[in-house]
């Protein structure tokens, strides 16, 4: 039913529990699906492109957007700014195509508040001792930033409870196998499915 409109999906999680591998293995998979382009006011890197890895934007311009209320969440990191545009997210489901916006716990209950039609998955560790393994291997870390992180992660799973689904990321081929399974149970739901059904049987009905 190529009348059907594309769908939100959030990932979320506490820091560590590798939503960044996750999201990238499961856009191998399936590259129907499009990324949330985020907007900021740092600097492009080297072989970054506007457009394709973010929306680089002046900080003028990006406050604007807050007035505006044209972002459907943004945060302040290191004096710069980062958001999700409404117009990119609306116009791309709008074509029919799924978006995914890979965030941080916080930046999914904004979204949660202004976007509430969304798909919000929660992606949870084994435990918090593999969480704890996994911040340390990264080794940027000190050991009070560990201790911090896992304080804050504690406090993420207790807002569990915001999240439509949860998916353990024991290991990335299992989560993303999940994932696939809820994009494809979210197209089947009765309440997605009967708009486009009644558009098309209302002229045929006896």
């Amino acid at each position: 039913m190529k009348d059907e409109r594309g769908i939100l999906f959030i990932l979320s999680g506490p820091s560590g529990v590798g939503k960044g591998t996750v999201r990238k293995s499961l856009f191998e998979k399936d590259p129907a699906l499009e990324y949330s382009i985020s907007v900021t006011t740092r600097e492009p890197r080297e072989g970054e492109r506007n457009g394709i890895d973010y929306f680089f934007k002046k900080r003028e311009e990006v406050q604007k957007m807050i007035e505006a209320d044209e972002l459907i969440e943004y945060a302040e990191y290191v004096g710069n700014y980062y958001g999700t545009p409404k117009e990119y997210v609306e116009k791309t489901l709008d074509e029919g195509k799924d978006v995914f916006l890979e965030i941080e716990v916080q930046g999914a209950m904004k979204v949660r508040e202004n976007f509430p039609e969304g798909v919000f998955i929660f992606l949870f560790p084994p435990s918090l001792e593999v969480l704890k393994n996994r911040i340390i291997n990264r080794g940027t870390e000190t050991e009070d930033l560990v201790l911090n992180r896992l304080k804050e992660a504690q406090k993420e799973i207790d807002m569990m409870d915001a999240y439509d689904y949860v998916v353990v990321n024991d290991e990335v081929e299992k989560a993303v196998a999940r994932i696939q399974s809820i994009v494809v149970s979210e197209h089947c739901k009765r309440e997605r499915v009967a708009k486009q059904y009644q558009k098309a049987l209302g002229s045929e009905r006896i």
